[in-house]
């Protein structure tokens, strides 16, 4: 059976990235949006990463246009956007769906693991999906966590 590790992400400049570049590190995926009401969130999401990372935390984000289309931008248009608003440094990927037939599998499996209040799919941009050192998807929350309310429960795993 596949693990966390096993899955790979085209990054937002297009290089194929393995994720067991973060094994063992505590991870928050999410999948992001530019122009969703939850997308503020960047800032926490980043600052999260900025203070946790030293520990062995990162953030990932997964851009996903398929809630309301509120992810049209090219990569390149990602990248800028999430620079200059938000001066994000965590990895961004290329844009993916989550949900449906042409969902990346890494989604497929992360709501396996973890269900949600409405069953496996992803309800809306900024679904967080945390994982262990050991690969293990331990919680998902929903949009509307805010990413600083996770604080202690990221903490207790690093």
């Amino acid at each position: 059976m596949a693990g966390i590790y096993d899955f790979s992400a085209k990054s937002l400049s297009g290089q194929e990235t393995a994720l067991k570049q973060f094994e063992g590190q505590v991870l928050l995926i999410v999948n992001t949006a530019s122009a969703c009401g939850f997308t503020p969130q960047y800032k926490g999401l980043e600052a999260l990463h900025r203070e946790l990372a030293p520990r062995g935390f990162a953030v990932l984000g997964f851009p996903c246009n398929q809630f309301g289309g509120q992810e049209p931008g090219s990569a390149a248009q990602i990248e800028q956007f999430c620079s200059s608003n938000y001066a994000v440094t965590f990895p961004m990927f290329a844009k993916i769906d989550v949900n449906g037939s042409s969902a990346h599998p890494l989604f497929r499996y992360l709501q396996n693991e973890k269900f949600g209040l409405l069953g496996p799919s992803i309800k809306w941009n900024f679904t967080k999906f945390l994982v262990d050192r050991s690969g293990k998807v331990v919680a998902r929350h929903a949009p509307t966590a805010r990413p600083e309310s996770l604080t202690r429960e990221i903490e207790a795993l690093l």
